[in-house]
Formats: structure tokens, C-alpha cells, sequence
């Protein structure tokens, strides 16, 4: 997949009412099973990333780190690569910016930027957030090829303001060219119908809480154009060396580790696929 292509391929996924899953990955192997499996694009996890560094989530990787993160799993795989990149992993418009262009340098062929200070969960205020959104816009659009720039309004789940806040968040960044807009866990089904009445661009809808347990038929009803998994799936393997450890230093069970894939299929699934 070329510079020029890339970003096309991943723009025409985004159809609203017919939902794409967007597969966060958190390494080399996980990307490369997913798209073995079926996925049609990959992104990145902000969460699940830090976690295999050792560290915990918001804000405490590097955004050197996670552009050479971002490359493994470019390289790795043959369909679009998007990246969670916090807030742009700098207060300043300007620094949103480079980290745009410096994301499509590293070959991805899109980004989110949400509206956190990070490492706390204050919001910023809501002009900053969308003068920090029309300037990430205004690198997008200048670069040689194409590339999906997502505006996050986090303070929903994060539990710093109300949807109703989170719509006028993404109404400015609508207005200041936004190509898909995001409230992570904004609470109900209709919530998420909601927001996707109130606009005519793409919206990503988050596979956690609540929109955990409705089927991608639902959320495709609701007019969603992109599920995203966030950290989830890294969760869920985490859950099962939670489960499984317990199980061996507490009670010397090991019945856990028979349940594992053959090595075989995951061979199969690591093998590299031709680049296209």
C-alpha cells in the first residue's frame, strides 16, 4: 500500500449505517492476527501500547514512541493503520500539527486527536480544543496524499462535562473540517444515535461499556460509521493472564493453559501476507 493509497483505502471504509471495525492492536503479532483474521483496518491503542511498555495509560508514552510503534505495525500488515494519538501529545495547535504530518511520514493513514490535557483528564477549553483540530485539519490537507484526521470530544468519559457539552464540542470541529468525529462511551444506544443525527460526517463509535453488548448491526442502525475497540481486546488478554495466573500461584491449576490456540493456527495467522 502506497503513500498515495493508503489513505483513499481508508477514507472509503467510513460509510455511515455500514460500520467497519477498526482493530486496535497493541504489537507486531496482535496486528498481524487481526488482519489475518479479517480486519480491515488496524489502529493503534494508546492504553494497550503503554501497557506493554509497563507503564499505565494517558499520557505516558512518548510521541517518538508511538510513531516507531506505529511504523512496526504499518510494516507489518497490509491494510490502513490509524493511530490513537492522545492529544496530539502537546497542549500548543502548532504541536498537533507536527504530529500530523509526522504520522503521515510514518506512514499511517490516519489519526485521532481528542480534547485532554493529559495526564489529567481536564478537557481543554472548547475554543482551544477546536483551534487544536483546525490545525491539525490544516496540516492534513497539506499533505501529498490523503489522511483521516478523527476529533475526539473526551469529557463524556472521562466524566469532566455533559453530551450535550461533547455536541457542541463536535459541531466547532465539524465546523473546522474534521473528517470523523468521536464521543468514547457517551452512555446509551440512543446517545450514540444521537450523535450521529447530528451530522453528516463519519462518526467512531467506542466497542466498550454499554456499546459493548449491542451487536454491530444496532450501532450500524444508530448510523455509526467506525467501531472502534480501544484498549478492549488487549484488556481481555489480560484478563486471561489475570485468570489464569490466579488460578496456577493460588490453587497449582494449570487446566487454563490447555485452552489455547494450537500453535499451528497462530503460526498460520503470522505468516506474512503479501504486501499490496
Amino acid at each position: 500500500m502506497t503513500d498515495q493509497t493508503r489513505g483513499e483505502a481508508f477514507r472509503a471504509l467510513h460509510q455511515k449505517g455500514n460500520p467497519f471495525i477498526l482493530a486496535n492492536a497493541w504489537d507486531i503479532g496482535s496486528a498481524k492476527m487481526l488482519a489475518g483474521l479479517g480486519a480491515q483496518a488496524i489502529g493503534t491503542s494508546s492504553a494497550a501500547h503503554a501497557f506493554t511498555l509497563g507503564r499505565p495509560d494517558m499520557g505516558h508514552v512518548t510521541r517518538d514512541e508511538a510513531l516507531a510503534h506505529a511504523q512496526d505495525l504499518v510494516a507489518a500488515v497490509n491494510v490502513p493503520v490509524s493511530g490513537d494519538f492522545e492529544n496530539g501529545f502537546g497542549d500548543d495547535p502548532d504541536t498537533c500539527a507536527q504530529t500530523v504530518r509526522l504520522s503521515y511520514e510514518a506512514g499511517l493513514a490516519g489519526i485521532s486527536i481528542e480534547d485532554t490535557a493529559l495526564p489529567t483528564n481536564t478537557p481543554y477549553d472548547r475554543a482551544l480544543a477546536v483551534e487544536r483540530i483546525e490545525a491539525a485539519v490544516a496540516a492534513a490537507r497539506a499533505l501529498p496524499g490523503d489522511f483521516v484526521l478523527v476529533a475526539r470530544a473526551d469529557g463524556v468519559m472521562n466524566g469532566q462535562y455533559d453530551l450535550d457539552e461533547a455536541m457542541t464540542r463536535i459541531a466547532g470541529f465539524e465546523a473546522v473540517g474534521a473528517d470523523c468525529l468521536y464521543v468514547p462511551m457517551p452512555g446509551t444506544l440512543a446517545d450514540q444515535a444521537r450523535i450521529c443525527d447530528a451530522t453528516s460526517l463519519p462518526v467512531n463509535a467506542l466497542a466498550a461499556g454499554p456499546l459493548a453488548q449491542v451487536s454491530r448491526a444496532q450501532l450500524a442502525q444508530a448510523g455509526v460509521a467506525r467501531i472502534s475497540l480501544g484498549s478492549a481486546l488487549a484488556r481481555v488478554t489480560h484478563r486471561v493472564i489475570h485468570d489464569a495466573s490466579q488460578a496456577m500461584f493460588q490453587q497449582g491449576d494449570f487446566s487454563m493453559l490447555g485452552t489455547g490456540l494450537p500453535g499451528r493456527t497462530v503460526d498460520a495467522l503470522l505468516a506474512d501476507a503479501p504486501k499490496r
